[in-house]
């Protein structure tokens, strides 16, 4: 008996989806438009802890040592600084390393290579570039290294500078914008979910308006609220897979195409420059397609099934 009536419920509830037509058409656009932004807001945090990450990758300090600096000294001191629980790496750059990359970097430039050949010798020191596992923690680094005593045998300072002073005001920021930013987008998530619940539900409650007289007559002739309200629901959650579909659809297409809309965006037309852009959001969409499957159909779902079933809860009073 059961079965016979949640059968009748579903067909009921599919009849009513093809039935409805225009109105059908235009809730799954609602829940669609919903969804696709809801969407774009996981696409645009995806981006902006991509950036951020590769921002907090970017900045450092580094320790530019004298010229007269020895190499043991050096790694001594970069073995020390490793055990530091601030530090995430610690990389040497010796100064024929240093010499060679402003060769490579600069090979083109004849003034600059003529400059670098009359100046003769090897005017770069040696360095250690240094990555914290926090941005905040980059202050922490540059005290301990400007307090330690580090002099070689002959009681001379290896350490001719510390860059940190140079990034305090790019850390600082970055420190102060990272909360800010995971914060802002918690609050923007909730706002738009509240808004998105709103928009569907009045959407649907048109749609059962509209059925209003054929609720009357089955509740008139003894039609229990679970038969009444039950097709709405189906109805509901079909328009939710239906939009979840087509909103998937275009978070694939945007993700794939995302590169060439950040190259225009950025005015690179030269094809051998596509290397320099990483497509972030193809990448994410990817890798994390199984959690925003779920994620857009269980919200497309719940959007559709629960809404209808508020709305219709008014028409059940005869």
């Amino acid at each position: 008996m059961i079965l016979t009536t949640l059968k009748r419920i579903a067909r009921a509830g599919f009849v009513n989806f093809w039935r409805n037509g225009f109105l059908s058409f235009a809730a799954v656009v609602v829940i669609t438009l919903s969804l696709s932004a809801f969407g774009g807001l996981v696409f645009a945090s995806a981006f902006g802890k991509s950036l951020l990450t590769d921002v907090k990758d970017k900045v450092d300090i580094n320790v530019y040592f004298t010229l007269t600096a020895q190499e043991n000294d050096i790694l001594a001191l970069k073995k020390e600084i490793q055990t530091l629980p601030e530090v995430s790496s610690v990389d040497y750059v010796s100064s024929d390393q240093a010499l060679s990359t402003f060769k490579d970097k600069w090979q083109n430039n004849a003034l600059i290579m003529q400059g670098l050949d009359e100046v003769g010798g090897n005017p770069f020191p040696a360095a250690l570039n240094i990555k914290a596992k926090d941005p905040g923690q980059y202050g922490n680094i540059a005290n301990y290294l400007t307090s330690k005593n580090t002099q070689d045998q002959n009681g001379s300072s290896i350490i001719d500078k510390i860059n940190y002073q140079e990034n305090k005001l790019v850390i600082d920021r970055l420190t102060a914008i990272i909360p800010t930013v995971e914060e802002s987008g918690l609050i923007i998530a909730l706002l738009f979910v509240l808004v998105a619940v709103i928009i569907v539900w009045n959407t649907i409650r048109l749609i059962i308006y509209t059925a209003r007289d054929e609720i009357s007559v089955m509740k008139l002739v003894g039609a229990s609220n679970v038969y009444v309200r039950g097709p709405f629901v189906i109805s509901g959650i079909m328009y939710g897979v239906v939009s979840a579909v087509i909103t998937l659809i275009l978070m694939a297409v945007f993700a794939y195409w995302s590169d060439a809309f950040v190259l225009k965006l950025a005015g690179v037309d030269v094809a051998s420059n596509f290397s320099l852009i990483v497509n972030v959001l193809s990448a994410y969409f990817v890798a994390n397609f199984a959690q925003i499957f779920v994620l857009i159909m269980g919200s497309g779902i719940v959007l559709g099934g629960v809404s209808s079933y508020v709305a219709a809860r008014r028409y059940l009073r005869v």
